[in-house]
């Protein structure tokens, strides 16, 4: 049977294409639904701030009358212009596993990439670098987090089959609380929080955590803009970032150290792994699944860490010392057994460097593909 793919270009469509994965993965048990309600304001152009500097596309694939595939492309020209780079994205895939609906969804955006002038294609990306990104290659197994793809074992064979490689990878570390804890660590962070030159804050509600929000935005577009795939953020997407991070986060594991000034110099953001909970609530918090979801959280014994700067200018001071210890006590504190470093570029030497002197071990891998068009 031929396959189609076709522009989303309906409402019934957009639908279908954003709880689509659900239909997609129902064969596979550990597989762990994303918040929809969060994907549908992702490509939604009235909520979403970076719709404003990405050309998009969505498309459905088609297997007679059955949907068996879904995929966007996307060009974030803000990015391409500060990388002085000229890329099309393909992200939010998702098919049956079946080489033939990869490689319609693929060459789909390939060559609405090509008709945008486009001279090469990279993914799985989304619309900025806080979305989704990199298909899994190692790990299945493993329990997922949120903002990670949990695409089949076979695709990135599929993917490399037409003619994709290695762009770049992510690593993700799993580190013990309780072998990160040792003697040294406790009394290296005893010494470095004796130093008045900055200051550990330890958050115990969400209005404590409210003022640092923004500051704590503007330092990760300080720090990250060396990173693969990040462009910078402006203000009113900093501020839509926290409303879509403050519902779900909790306030003990957003860590934050400020200098004499009170000005944000470092900070890690981690929230519980909700996998259970969200599996249960089958990806919508309404109207009961934000229950599950908060019992999870609740129950957690796994901490996934999302993202983490420090000043370069405070680098090599014991900021991440500070940040680091304070995260494995209130880990302690709250029962929590394990943590997930989520992704860290396999040439980001310092905090794999970190990662390691905790005794983390790399459990996942993830690849961003390339090709030229």
């Amino acid at each position: 049977m031929s396959i189609i793919v076709r522009e989303v270009k309906t409402k019934a469509e957009m639908k279908q294409f954003v709880y689509l994965p659900e239909k997609l993965n129902a064969d596979r048990p550990n597989w762990v639904p994303p918040f929809y309600a969060d994907d549908a304001r992702s490509f939604d152009s009235r909520r979403n701030p970076s719709h404003a500097y990405c050309d998009m596309i969505y498309a459905l694939a088609y297997k007679g009358d059955k949907v068996v595939g879904r995929i966007a492309g996307i060009i974030n020209k803000r990015f391409n212009q500060l990388s002085k780079t000229n890329n099309g994205r393909f992200g939010y895939i998702d098919s049956i596993d079946d080489k033939a609906v990869v490689k319609a969804l693929i060459e789909f955006v390939e060559n609405w990439a090509k008709q945008k002038g486009m001279s090469g294609l990279v993914g799985p990306m989304g619309f900025t670098e806080e979305d989704p990104e990199g298909l899994i290659i190692e790990g299945f197994d493993e329990t997922p987090t949120l903002a990670s793809f949990q695409n089949r074992p076979s695709m990135p064979s599929q993917v490399e089959a037409l003619g994709y490689a290695k762009e770049v990878d992510y690593v993700v570390y799993e580190v013990e609380v309780a072998k990160a804890m040792t003697e040294m660590y406790g009394k290296i962070f005893e010494r470095i929080s004796r130093n008045k030159e900055f200051k550990l804050l330890d958050f115990k509600t969400t209005k404590q955590l409210r003022p640092y929000i923004l500051p704590l935005f503007r330092l990760m577009n300080k720090t990250f803009t060396h990173l693969y795939g990040y462009s910078t953020f402006e203000e009113h997407e900093m501020a839509d970032l926290a409303d879509r991070y403050i519902p779900v986060v909790d306030p003990r594991f957003i860590k934050c150290v400020v200098n004499t000034k009170d000005e944000v110099i470092g900070f890690f953001i981690a929230i519980p792994n909700m996998a259970p909970g969200i599996r249960k609530a089958r990806g919508r918090m309404f109207p009961f699944g934000f229950i599950h979801i908060l019992s999870a959280r609740k129950k957690s014994k796994m901490l996934d860490l999302y993202m983490g700067a420090t000043d370069e200018d405070y680098r090599g001071k014991g900021v991440d010392v500070l940040m680091g210890y304070s995260m494995l006590r209130s880990c302690k504190e709250a029962g929590i057994e394990l943590m997930d470093s989520h992704h860290e570029l396999e040439d980001n030497k310092q905090i794999r460097a970190e990662m390691e002197r905790a005794g983390g071990r790399i459990y996942k891998r993830f690849r961003i593909y390339r090709k030229a068009l």
